[in-house]
């Protein structure tokens, strides 16, 4: 009769007695679905539980990528911990710092550029001052096998090193000791010869007789230096156009030495200047007109130097332009506000012009007009409030203002964000404000 005894107490079992043997039977066939109740439990505390006190038990180190982690996905951004003294001291110093240096870059490029490229104070540009002085050069002997030798020092000068058709070169060597006495120097072989890309063309030889005899360049006979000129239109030289280069040996008792010159010469003449300056006061500023004869069109760099009434030089002015055949006027402009800031001394005197065409993706990369040398023109006097006093303009100036002055704005927002106590205080004293002096320097 076992089958009779057993069904009573599997009923009594279900209706609520809750025998262990029964509990542990349920387990074992819902394990699965009791673990996923036990993991969303857990998981749903998380939600719950304070975050200050989840934070006390995280190293500060590790908080700030923490914070990233707690971030549910596409649900709002955990707010930062607050910062330390020193961090938010460092950061306001970092945006303080990036604000200078955008109201510096807008100022800086503001002053440069208050000016045109083709009128600028000549003291930009120091080796354009006096362009037809020789140029002088002293250094240690350098010998024929290799090698220097610094007991004996090698003086060397040339009068030029761009040439037109028609002009010379004049050069000159000479040999002291270490006191600055003049050392007795012979002249062993002195040969000019042409230079060419890899000898893609025929090139000459001609030698020039150096000499100390007070003639053909020499200044004076017998001083121990040794000078000759040469004009390549009157040698094997006159249709080559490119560089020379004259090699020079010469002995100082039993050593042997070696110099070199270089010059660059145009064997035609692209352009010529023809008729008298003129000059006019045009939208407040001097202009110099040149007239010139092109027989070659083409892009033509003119440079002309300013001195004013007492001498000193003070503007650059330039002309960059294309020029087709025939008469041209040639513009080089004294800026007013340059004239208004520099205050130069009037009448002002425009001297040494150059000129050149410019020869693209060819060698040599220029055909050069003959020079103007020394004063070309003496212009009247004027009085300053002729000239104007406004900066110059151009559509690429104002743009690159408007983008260096947005970026300021940009560094004063983002300084105002981080501490918005700065809205209520004057931000620091902008570069562009700051007094300049005569020379455009601050002050």
């Amino acid at each position: 009769m076992p089958r009779k005894t057993s069904g009573p107490k599997r009923k009594q079992g279900t209706a609520g007695q809750q025998p262990s043997a029964g509990s542990g039977g349920w387990l074992r066939k819902h394990w699965r679905a009791a673990v996923i109740v036990l993991v969303l439990l857990v998981s749903g505390s998380a939600w719950y539980w304070p975050l200050d006190v989840a934070a006390t038990a995280v190293p500060p180190a590790q908080r700030q990528s923490n914070a990233s982690f707690l971030q549910t996905p596409g649900g709002p951004p955990i707010a930062p911990l607050p910062a330390t003294a020193a961090s938010r001291a460092d950061r306001l110093a970092t945006l303080n710092e990036q604000l200078e240096l955008a109201d510096h870059t807008l100022c800086s490029y503001r002053d440069s550029t208050k000016y045109p490229t083709a009128s600028r104070p000549i003291a930009e540009h120091p080796d354009q001052v006096y362009p037809n002085r020789p140029v002088l050069d002293q250094h240690a002997m350098r010998k024929e096998d290799g090698g220097t030798d610094p007991s004996v020092q090698i003086q060397t000068s040339q009068s030029r090193v761009f040439m037109a058709a028609g002009e010379a070169v004049v050069f000159s060597v000479r040999a002291i000791d270490g006191d600055g006495k003049t050392l007795p120097l012979f002249i062993t072989r002195a040969v000019a010869r042409g230079l060419t890309f890899r000898g893609t063309r025929d090139v000459s030889q001609v030698a020039l007789p150096f000499s100390d005899d007070g003639q053909n360049g020499d200044l004076a006979a017998g001083d121990g230096t040794f000078s000759d000129a040469f004009a390549p239109d009157q040698t094997g030289f006159a249709n080559f156009a490119g560089t020379i280069r004259t090699e020079v040996r010469y002995s100082v008792g039993d050593r042997a030495g070696i110099v070199l010159f270089d010059v660059i010469y145009s064997p035609q003449n692209p352009a010529t200047w023809a008729g008298p300056i003129r000059e006019a006061v045009e939208a407040g500023s001097l202009n110099f007109y040149l007239k010139a004869n092109v027989r070659i069109a083409g892009r033509y760099i003119v440079t002309g130097r300013i001195d004013d009434a007492n001498g000193k030089p003070f503007a650059l002015a330039t002309f960059n332009d294309l020029l087709p055949q025939g008469g041209n006027d040639v513009r080089l402009t004294v800026f007013g506000k340059l004239l208004h800031d520099q205050t130069p001394a009037l009448p002002l005197t425009l001297r040494d012009v150059d000129a050149y065409l410019l020869m693209e993706n060819a060698d040599p990369d220029r055909a050069l007009m003959p020079r103007i040398e020394g004063t070309a023109y003496v212009s009247k006097d004027y009085p300053m409030k002729s000239f104007s006093d406004t900066e110059w303009q151009s559509e690429e100036r104002a743009r690159y203002l408007t983008e260096l002055g947005k970026d300021v704005k940009r560094a004063k927002s983002a300084l105002v964000e981080f501490n918005p106590e700065q809205a209520k205080q004057p931000f620091p004293k902008s570069e562009c404000t700051k007094t300049r002096d005569a020379n455009g320097k601050p002050s």
